[in-house]
């Protein structure tokens, strides 16, 4: 194996990429647009999906000894590379895909390493020598898309299912409530009710909507309602508002914060040795103190039975926020890459003693 990887990061909105070094370095960063149902709205999903093939094929060098590692932005089967789907960048098509086969048929000359994004994301997070000592790590990306992971540092394990699954919490059926009334918005996925539905940033946009047409008064005497009016876009006029103290954004944060703070504290609830949970994402880190001001006051005031009474402070230790480039899926695809890498040439040692015996 090279002392390189070229590394990627797909997401429903950008393709990040990078050389990881071994020792934990990126270099050459770039980025540029997905190639998402929302960019390419006529497209089919195999057409999109063979854009995406050959972008990532294109832009890995010809160098002997090539290895890509992919931090991918859809639920995957983590044994076989499986993708089953990505509402954010195919929509509502769910066809099992095998993205490793397609790129190998186009670039055999590469040995291909795929891994979900959050997966990935939480590998370098766990890496951290402050988290060394934890039992178990969560996170949490709240972005485009709604997904988490958990990863047990003694083992250095990341647990799946019979399909090869962890932590899709995204489609989780969610409820949520905006200006006293049930909200009911589809997800990407095309189902109605999931926790992304309201809290992912394309689902908080639509929750803004909403409360435009609940509350059209409030709205336009509110700082939200005269920043998206003077043209600043939603998300940039959210946390102006948020920091200029705006009661609309608040509620409307508050609102769809709740839906994840329902999935945290039944998932703590459940498994007490998650000794961190890491919040990560574009929602997260645009909104940055707000988010999880917001968050942990659903928390706070209904928490876990006794454990909150009990050990004050409890959830403030817990939920924590990713600072800048602590949870990269760019850096975490290398990690899993060389892994992949490493096991693999284990392997192949160990078959060839067998073979000589």
């Amino acid at each position: 194996m090279s002392t390189a990887v070229t590394v990627f990061d797909v997401g429903g909105t950008h393709i990040r990429q990078a050389w990881w070094l071994r020792e934990g370095e990126l270099r050459a960063r770039t980025s540029r647009p997905s190639p998402s149902f929302r960019r390419f709205p006529d497209a089919s999903a195999a057409e999109l999906r063979a854009m995406m093939v050959k972008d990532l094929c294109d832009a890995v060098p010809e160098t002997p000894d090539a290895v890509a590692g992919i931090s991918f932005g859809a639920a995957l089967d983590h044994r076989s590379g499986i993708v089953y789907a990505s509402a954010p960048l195919w929509g509502a098509h769910s066809e099992p895909y095998d993205l490793r086969a397609a790129l190998t048929a186009r670039r055999s000359d590469v040995r291909w390493h795929i891994v979900n994004d959050v997966t990935a994301a939480l590998l370098h997070a766990a890496a951290h020598p402050g988290r060394s000592a934890h039992r178990k790590v969560l996170l949490a990306t709240i972005s485009s898309g709604i997904a988490c992971r958990v990863i047990d540092q003694r083992q250095g394990l990341i647990p799946v299912d019979s399909s090869g699954l962890q932590g899709e919490i995204g489609h989780l059926p969610a409820h949520a409530e905006l200006a006293g009334r049930p909200l009911e918005l589809s997800c990407d996925c095309g189902r109605t009710g999931h926790l992304a539905a309201y809290s992912s940033g394309p689902g908080i946009a639509r929750a803004a909507d909403i409360l435009r047409e609940r509350e059209p008064g409030s709205w336009s005497a509110s700082r939200l309602g005269a920043l998206t009016s003077g043209g600043l876009g939603f998300d940039a006029a959210l946390r102006r508002a948020l920091d200029e103290r705006d009661d609309l954004a608040g509620e409307l944060l508050d609102a769809v914060t709740a839906p994840v703070a329902d999935v945290l504290r039944t998932t703590l609830c459940l498994d007490p040795e998650i000794d961190e949970a890491v919040l990560t994402g574009g929602v997260v880190h645009g909104l940055g103190e707000h988010y999880r001001r917001s968050l942990l006051g659903h928390l706070t005031r209904q928490g876990l039975y006794l454990t909150s009474e009990r050990t004050p402070g409890w959830w403030e230790r817990r939920i924590t926020v990713s600072a800048p480039g602590e949870a990269d899926g760019l850096v975490g695809a290398g990690i899993a890459a060389c892994a992949a890498e490493a096991k693999a040439q284990a392997a192949a040692a160990t078959a060839a003693s067998g073979a000589a015996a």
